[in-house]
């Protein structure tokens, strides 16, 4: 799953959104805003999420704000991938089974990831790639 979210944001080619947007890392977090969450701060503040993203940024060495994880995980992959898994730990449903793509999507578009410019026509390739790469075919 983080696999094609990655895929899907990314392409795993940029780390900072293109023509100077606000969303960072593999996975294009954005900060979000305290009073309305979303993104960075969405983690931040979930109640399944905030003693672990306390942990993770204990061991990367950020400290415990939006604004500083928001800043890092344009530089620190390993920041931005527990981020974007603790994104998918705050979803109160399991995760879609391996090879249920339209589950899948429905994760990504409609509960955690929830983009902008959702751009279906990619997931397929998306969610292909990174289930090739599961099941040791890339």
């Amino acid at each position: 799953m983080l696999l094609a979210a990655g895929y899907q944001e990314s392409k795993f080619r940029e780390r900072l959104q293109r023509r100077g947007g606000p969303a960072r890392g593999f996975w294009q977090f954005e900060l979000g805003t305290q009073e309305r969450g979303g993104g960075v701060w969405g983690v931040y503040k979930h109640d399944s999420s905030r003693y672990w993203l306390d942990q993770l940024c204990q061991a990367r060495g950020c400290p415990f704000q939006p604004r500083d994880i928001y800043t890092r995980i344009a530089e620190d992959d390993v920041l931005a991938a527990g981020l974007a898994r603790l994104l998918l730990f705050t979803d109160r449903q399991r995760l879609p089974a391996l090879g249920d793509m339209q589950g899948a999507w429905a994760l990504y578009r409609y509960r955690t990831w929830c983009p902008g410019k959702p751009r279906p026509e990619e997931w397929p390739d998306s969610y292909g790639l990174a289930f090739d790469y599961v099941q040791g075919v890339a």
